[in-house]
């Protein structure tokens, strides 16, 4: 019987014991436990968001009223700093639908995402996030640095729910669930979640050996928050993991920041856990 001082829950608050921010944690082993801690706190998003604007659009695209294949121009209108290489483009440059969306998520793309706003509808955005039943996340405006302090908010609990219903088939339906998941998997900026899972695991490129451990994620940083989460896939099976950060010191970014560091090293023993009881996170 464990300690009940040395259970997983137990051994991450005291890994966090030392970090002088808030941190909410979801996770999900799809076979009865989950570790929840804060995960009914909101939290802002920063560009974790975007994967319910990925999920809109599918939904979009499933009812006949959308096409991935529709063409969008890169406007000045939709400029803005930040993440993503469009703004190293020449406006004007044009787009279809299903890739302004891929650079939306896989690096992470400020003006993608303005695009995609634009082309959904901010109303059609927040409907299908309710109807879908995430309850507790907003997207409360287009991205503009100058104009909005920020831009959407959720929950450990909502956020890992989207990847729960991908890791089913069924956020919008097991199609659009695949092609999603396939998307999410080549997102760039997943250093919080990975940093410190064996890398050898991860990388059959430069290993030739099989690649055990998979991740599809999406992360976020914006002021005095760091967000990541995704599905972490093994031999064993899936399991979800939410971390989010806030009212940390430093609004810095920079990949050795103290929300990553600590993110990894929740992230190294939900995972540590989960393969030591091949794939679950209790006995």
């Amino acid at each position: 019987m464990t300690h009940p001082k040395l259970t997983l829950e137990e051994r991450i608050k005291a890994e966090l014991a030392s970090y002088d921010g808030t941190v909410g944690i979801y996770a999900n082993d799809m076979k009865g436990t989950i570790i929840d801690i804060r995960g009914s706190e909101v939290f802002e998003t920063a560009s974790s968001i975007k994967v319910f604007i990925l999920a809109c659009l599918y939904e979009e695209v499933e009812h006949g009223r959308k096409r991935l294949d529709d063409m969008l121009t890169c406007d000045e209108k939709f400029y803005i700093n930040g993440s993503g290489l469009l703004r190293d483009l020449d406006m004007g440059v044009t787009l279809t639908v299903k890739n302004t969306a891929i650079l939306m998520i896989i690096v992470s793309d400020n003006i993608a995402t303005n695009m995609m706003i634009d082309y959904l509808g901010m109303d059609t955005i927040n409907a299908f996030i309710k109807k879908t039943g995430f309850l507790h996340t907003v997207l409360h405006n287009p991205i503009d640095f100058e104009k909005y302090s920020q831009l959407g908010s959720s929950t450990p609990e909502d956020y890992g729910r989207f990847y729960e219903l991908l890791i089913e088939k069924k956020l919008v339906s097991e199609h659009a669930s695949k092609e999603m998941l396939e998307i999410l998997k080549k997102q760039h900026y997943n250093r919080m979640l990975i940093k410190d899972l064996p890398q050898y695991l991860l990388d059959s490129e430069d290993t030739g050996d099989e690649e055990l451990i998979t991740v599809a994620s999406k992360s976020g940083s914006m002021n005095a928050c760091r967000i990541d989460g995704g599905m972490i896939s093994t031999p064993y099976g899936s399991y979800v993991i939410v971390i989010m950060h806030k009212k940390f010191y430093d609004p810095l970014y920079y990949s050795d920041h103290q929300a990553t560091i600590y993110g990894a090293k929740v992230s190294k023993l939900i995972f540590d856990q989960y393969m030591a009881l091949e794939g679950r996170l209790k006995l």
